[in-house]
């Protein structure tokens, strides 16, 4: 994939990853890999594909994520998202809500290695990118020294290369969806031991990474890549601008206000399609986070980037607080 790009990626996050936000990331950062939401493999292949699988060419490189338990419907997902130009098509073994459990997909295959095992092989089979897994490091009572090795393993036997582990238990009762992006302790030292027990395949880690420091410093003890989610979502500047300069040794980012000029051209297409400018807005939220005139930038795009007629004369607006508070 060009520009090693999976040595830094954003996070698939349901109601965030959308198009608008990557296209909003992809302007802070030419490099790193990008994910979609995750889309369920009987939606791809019934439902409204240019609306869950459309995606700007400026994108690249992105990765779609696929939610399922069928080898079947996962491998005709995986030919639709490689037929609509996706370089990557991922399994989430990861999500842990109530909704996943139900259609035994997400985190609760993680009890399930050989189903696991049988749909990747079928993916593979059907699509002409690489096929990749997010996972868990196990769920509720669930040994992970003993149960992530063997996942990764008959995993990785099927013919999947490279693995994301968000370094936490899923309890799968008991704990929210929120509350397992967050309660259950990290364990970074078992996702290192993962690298060091298969040399050969590339592990990226994911959870409560907050900082490129903290993602230097894990590609240095050995990790192959770092998978950076509600950070990168609330304060891109800083984990995006930065990173073609820091973790692929490019040439700096753009500042906050080139950012915000790259995406006008984009925003007014959206616009003239019959689109609203909050649908694209609101990802840009946090753009200033930590600056003068933060504040001021959140409150004029949450306050009229909803409204009926909105258009550029708001983000100039918004803009234009940065500017008082910075002069």
């Amino acid at each position: 994939m060009r520009y090693h790009s999976h040595r830094l990626s954003v996070a698939p996050m349901m109601d965030w990853t959308d198009r608008h936000c990557r296209m909003f990331h992809r302007q802070l950062s030419a490099r790193a890999l990008l994910y979609t939401e995750m889309v369920t493999a009987p939606a791809v292949i019934h439902g409204d594909r240019d609306r869950l699988l459309g995606f700007d060419a400026g994108e690249h490189p992105v990765a779609l994520q696929l939610g399922g338990s069928d080898p079947g419907q996962l491998a005709e997902a995986a030919r639709i998202g490689a037929d609509h130009g996706y370089e990557e098509i991922n399994l989430n073994v990861g999500c842990p809500s109530d909704r996943v459990q139900s259609g035994c997909f997400g985190a609760v295959l993680m009890e399930r290695p050989a189903l696991v095992a049988d749909c990747v092989a079928a993916m593979i089979a059907a699509a002409p990118v690489e096929v990749t897994v997010k996972c868990r490091i196990g769920v509720d009572d669930q040994r992970p020294e003993t149960v992530l090795p063997d996942f990764i393993a008959q995993v990785s036997a099927a013919g999947v290369r490279r693995f994301a582990i968000h370094a936490r238990k899923a309890w799968l009762q008991g704990l929210s969806p929120r509350e397992n992006r967050e309660v259950p302790p990290l364990d970074y030292p078992l996702v290192g031991k993962m690298k060091a027990a298969f040399p050969a395949l590339h592990i990226s880690v994911n959870g409560g990474i907050a900082s490129l420091k903290e993602a230097e410093a894990f590609l240095a003890a050995g990790l192959d890549g770092v998978m950076v989610g509600r950070a990168a979502y609330h304060d891109p500047h800083a984990i995006l601008g930065a990173a073609d300069e820091v973790i692929f040794g490019g040439p700096p980012g753009p500042d906050r206000a080139a950012v915000v000029e790259r995406m006008r051209p984009y925003i007014a297409r959206h616009l003239e399609a019959g689109g609203r400018l909050h649908q694209i807005t609101r990802h840009m939220l946090g753009l200033f986070h930590g600056q003068p005139g933060a504040r001021g930038w959140r409150r004029v795009l949450s306050e009229r980037a909803n409204l009926s007629g909105a258009g550029l004369e708001v983000l100039d607006a918004a803009l234009a607080e940065v500017g008082r508070a910075a002069a």
